[in-house]
């Protein structure tokens, strides 16, 4: 019986042993600050959430315990009022120890992506800095013949950045620091990363980071901002080629996954009726009231119509379809208000009624009813 106690005992032990292994701690000391509030806060994508204000003792030392789930690494940052006197990426079971001031600057030991952290914001910081000097430059000799040189210290300055943090992103794929490094901005509203092919870096670190914290939500956001990127891309492009075609081409699935290209329906078409929409009960009874009369009594003369759906639900649309039997090519945007498509064919409101005649977009005055889009109808075919 006592042998058996002393094997619960220890398989106890280690049981705890291995919870305390796990568990996330912050020691810190804050220099000139005791008995003073350290504020705890978490990067929630894109704003910051008080997590706890922790209290130094008289010599200012600090000690904290984050919850911090397995797989799924947080930023968690300390102020001292309004400043931040630390920024720490931790992972669960992670140990880390900080020396701070109230100005700012910090030392951090015990974890090699918290030291990435610290060097990718610093060298962030001095560019801002490099950049507002110049700036401050440029103001002073703004209208003289030196204004264009300062002008050109600004873009190499923009230039070299730019390089140097595409040259971490290339060594550090695999690191959550990376995710920073991509929402950098040189100016509010203006990304450090704001070409249309930066796109690509996005996916890049994007795809890394899925491989090693699938469950996190920097990845999350970081992989839907890819994504959002890649659509401007692919916009992008498709206005490039609407240079030749006179319209920005759509490819889209159809109800058994197909992709079908506006261009192959254009193709082989006099006028193509291009139609948005969404599953809603009056634009459902407008596929069976309007468009499918009209498709009957034009489609031989050279009438074609491609329906774009905007529903999310896509099970839902196919329903519809083919409840409806629409004989016309029916595509659907998951996308939907997000689709890149609808800048360009001004869809502002649903139903949208826009025409491709002889290869080129038509503004036609505004449909509302079978009887004005035959009128329209009888003056192209």
């Amino acid at each position: 019986m006592k042998s058996y106690r002393l094997i619960a005992a220890a398989a106890a032990a280690v049981v705890a042993l291995a919870a305390c292994q796990k568990q996330t701690r912050i020691e810190g000391h804050l220099a000139d600050a005791p008995e003073a509030e350290v504020i705890v806060k978490l990067l929630d994508i894109n704003r910051y959430q008080t997590l706890d204000t922790l209290k130094t003792d008289a010599a200012g030392t600090f000690s904290y315990r984050p919850s911090i789930e397995a797989g799924k690494p947080e930023f968690l940052y300390l102020f001292y009022k309004d400043t931040k006197v630390a920024s720490l990426l931790l992972e669960q079971g992670d140990a880390v120890t900080v020396y701070a001031d109230t100005l700012g600057r910090y030392t951090v030991e015990g974890s090699e992506e918290c030291l990435k952290l610290r060097q990718v914001e610093k060298d962030y910081t001095d560019f801002l800095l490099d950049m507002l000097r110049l700036r401050e430059k440029y103001a002073a000799v703004e209208g003289t013949p030196a204004a264009q040189e300062v002008n050109a210290e600004i873009s190499r300055a923009y230039i070299a950045y730019y390089r140097k943090a595409l040259a971490y992103l290339s060594g550090n794929r695999k690191s959550m620091t990376a995710v920073p490094v991509l929402f950098q901005e040189v100016d509010t509203g203006f990304p450090v990363f704001s070409q249309l092919t930066d796109a690509i870096h996005f996916r890049t670190i994007a795809d890394s980071l899925k491989t090693v914290w699938p469950e996190s939500r920097y990845v999350k956001a970081l992989d839907k901002e890819a994504e959002r990127r890649f659509q401007l891309l692919e916009l992008q492009s498709r206005i490039d080629a609407a240079g030749e075609t006179g319209y920005v081409d759509i490819e889209l699935p159809d109800v058994t996954g197909k992709k079908v290209k506006l261009s192959e329906v254009e193709a082989a078409s006099k006028v193509v009726l291009l139609y948005f929409w969404a599953a809603t009960d009056e634009q459902k009874m407008f596929n069976l009231d309007v468009l499918k009369p009209v498709y009957e009594a034009y489609h031989g003369r050279g009438l074609d119509i491609f329906s774009v759906s905007l529903d999310i639900d896509k099970t839902d649309w196919a329903r519809i379809v083919k409840n409806q039997k629409l004989p016309w090519v029916n595509v659907c945007d998951t996308r939907g208000i997000s689709s890149p498509y609808l800048g360009f064919y001004r869809v502002e409101a649903l139903p949208r009624i826009a025409f491709i005649v002889n290869g080129e977009i038509d503004v036609a005055p505004a449909i509302d009813g079978e009887a004005a889009l035959r009128n329209y109808l009888e003056s192209k075919l």
